[in-house]
């Protein structure tokens, strides 16, 4: 029986089909893309350090920042790249071995333009390796420069952090993630609604990647983003739900409080997704007066250290809400 052929787009993840190719194209971070497009447009690019959470454009970042030195000439890039995933590739042989060799090879580049060497997830190298680099950095710089890109630059050494520009890229704001959203929806004709991208938005924390592949997981499940839809690809308890349960526990109504919590463990929902949530939904439960509000999330992120010890059970779940409801009886 022969294969089934799918056309070239569907068998492509939007995140790739739809990842910015250029510097102006890159969403949130203004002022590091900025200073990235000062970069492109002077040249002699320096040993960069681009940091910050997953998802939020940093490798993206340094491969438009290369593809706009090359002025997008394919063969040019494919012979002055070097792209590596340093949490595959993270011994010192690959040091000594393809970084060496790459940056010994001879290539014929534009005046004002090194060879690049992109090391993704670079703060998964082992301190051998990194302490190998340091030296391979020394003595190529005139002619490679490299970027690593990483979620925690306080995981390289000093030694090469001295030698690189460190940027930092912060979270995607909401309304950016929106805007990205909405143009991948109207490209590609799907039928969503308001409250089904407000939950892609709230399930991604800033995370465009996640975001992107949650839309395209929701469309091809169900045809349709709505919340509801979007909740059971991610698999995460409903916000409201979890809203509920928290007002319930403030208002000192303990017993229906429980009885929310119960639903939710009962549908399988682990004592970790449960208090993530519920972390992320008191945040803006602006009903409460804050000095409820701020006591409230004390109490979940007592709670949210003792699941992530390893106690994480019901009980513990169950401890939080009695003694949010207990709130209500003190004041």
């Amino acid at each position: 029986m022969p294969a089934t052929k799918y056309p070239l787009d569907l068998e492509l993840p939007w995140v790739e089909k739809y990842r910015p190719r250029y510097l102006k194209d890159v969403v949130g971070n203004k002022d590091t893309i900025e200073s990235l497009e000062r970069i492109a447009q002077q040249g002699n690019m320096p040993h960069m350090i681009l940091s910050g959470l997953p998802g939020i454009g940093k490798t993206t970042s340094i491969m438009c920042l290369a593809r706009e030195l090359f002025h997008d000439d394919q063969k040019l890039m494919k012979n002055a790249i070097l792209e590596l995933n340093a949490s595959d590739d993270r011994g010192i042989d690959v040091v000594r071995n393809q970084i060496k060799q790459f940056a010994q090879k001879k290539v014929s580049l534009p005046p004002n333009r090194e060879k690049i060497v992109v090391l993704d997830e670079a703060d998964s190298m082992t301190p051998g390796a990194q302490q190998a680099l340091r030296r391979t950095m020394e003595i190529y710089s005139n002619t490679t420069r490299f970027a690593f890109a990483c979620n925690q630059s306080s995981k390289i050494i000093e030694p090469i952090q001295s030698r690189c520009a460190i940027l930092r890229f912060s979270r995607l704001k909401d309304e950016e993630v929106l805007l990205a959203l909405q143009r991948i929806v109207d490209k590609e004709k799907i039928e969503f609604t308001e409250d089904g991208l407000a939950a892609l938005i709230f399930t991604a924390e800033g995370d465009m990647r996640q975001a992107i592949n949650n839309l395209q997981s929701t469309y091809y499940g169900f045809n349709l983003v709505n919340a509801e839809n979007v909740y059971k690809i991610v698999d995460s308890p409903h916000p409201l739900l979890i809203s509920k349960m928290l007002m319930l526990a403030t208002e000192g109504k303990i017993d229906e409080s429980l009885d929310v919590l119960k639903q939710l463990w009962d549908k399988g929902y682990s004592a970790i997704d449960i208090i993530t949530v519920s972390f992320r939904v008191m945040k803006t439960m602006y009903k409460l007066s804050e000095e409820k509000r701020l006591e409230v999330i004390r109490l979940i992120g007592f709670t949210h250290m003792r699941i992530l010890d390893g106690v994480s059970t019901f009980l513990q779940l169950a401890c939080m809400l009695s003694k949010i409801a207990m709130l209500e009886h003190k004041s």
